[in-house]
């Protein structure tokens, strides 16, 4: 039969008390009472029951991450991130994601079926600003947004400021001589926060530089992988631009493979770069110049915002802007 609290308790001469205390991690333990009662846990070879925890604190441990896609670059390295960050609070994290569909996000977000499952959910949906302003905080679950959003203000949320890493990936390839900046990304059909902010920083880095924006020179994308960037890119090469601003870094990876099927070289006849700083951009060939989120930072953040209200749902919804930098590398070297 496993250990139960009282044996514990009993072995170390505390009460249950004391030992759900050191169990739960709770800072006001002396350290001698802290230290008697962990040698008694590893005497009796002790195992919380998280099921009987649940049901004493009304806590699991548990959050969730829900992310469009965990098989794209970003949101795997952030998924790595949001759990690093979870355990170092003792937090654990499971991971769904809603295939970028739009009903299964509202689900998600609004639905009572996981709320017995989570203290909190940390969510990177892809709804539109309409819809964001139509959804009500739940009642009884501590949500988080990450990212892509324009501030809404009900919600505790860490954002990337979307203008601003995009004219700084514009503002370089200008400075690197290129002024025929073409640009792949767009959403004009729909009111995603990430496409339309990143076309507002191009056009703002072009219209500061006194270039014309040419809507010839700007390709939409339904969805921002290698596919998407190459097809986009096939049909922008006939209007003769010499740099690609890619809204992802999957994007201009697609586009420098289309570039070289042409017969063309980056970053002599077309430089390109891209947002997000995954890990095959620096090791392509040439190594792809991006705009790097701050992942980590993100996910700090979102946990301490989410552990803070999990502890006092009262408390007034935070709004956290993530650090971003340009990172040069090959692909948009001078001429």
């Amino acid at each position: 039969m496993s250990a139960t609290l009282r044996d514990v308790a009993e072995k170390a001469g505390v009460s249950i008390r004391t030992v759900s205390n050191v169990v739960s991690d709770y800072t006001h333990v002396s350290p001698r009472m802290r230290e008697r009662v962990l040698a008694a846990i590893a005497e009796l070879d002790y195992r919380p029951n998280p099921i009987a925890r649940t049901l004493r604190t009304g806590r699991t441990g548990m959050l969730a991450l829900v992310v469009p896609e965990i098989d794209v670059p970003y949101f795997s390295q952030l998924a790595r991130d949001v759990i690093d960050a979870a355990g170092e609070v003792g937090y654990r994290v499971m991971i769904d994601q809603t295939g970028n569909d739009h009903e299964r996000e509202k689900e998600l977000l609004l639905g009572e079926k996981r709320t017995m499952l989570f203290d909190g959910i940390l969510f990177s949906p892809l709804v539109t600003r309409a819809e964001l302003l139509e959804m009500k905080r739940p009642a009884t679950m501590p949500l988080a947004l990450l990212g892509e959003h324009d501030f809404d203000g009900r919600f505790d949320h860490v954002a990337i400021d979307n203008v601003a890493a995009a004219r700084d990936a514009v503002d370089h390839l200008l400075a690197s001589g290129r002024s025929r900046i073409a640009a792949i990304g767009a959403q004009p059909e729909e009111e995603f926060a990430t496409p339309r902010q990143r076309t507002a920083g191009y056009e703002a880095a072009l219209e500061a530089a006194g270039i014309d924006v040419d809507p010839e020179l700007m390709r939409p994308s339904a969805h921002y992988g290698r596919i998407d960037g190459y097809e986009a890119t096939v049909e922008l090469l006939r209007m003769r631009p010499d740099a690609i601003f890619c809204y992802s870094d999957l994007l201009a990876m697609g586009a420098m493979r289309a570039i070289f099927d042409a017969g063309l070289r980056v970053p002599e006849d077309v430089a390109v770069i891209g947002i997000d700083d995954i890990e095959e951009g620096r090791f392509a060939r040439p190594s792809l110049s991006t705009v790097s989120l701050d992942t980590p930072f993100i996910a700090r953040e979102a946990i301490r915002a989410i552990v803070a209200r999990i502890d006092d749902p009262s408390i007034a919804p935070t709004q956290i802007v993530a650090p971003h930098r340009l990172l040069p590398r090959e692909s948009t070297a001078a001429i």
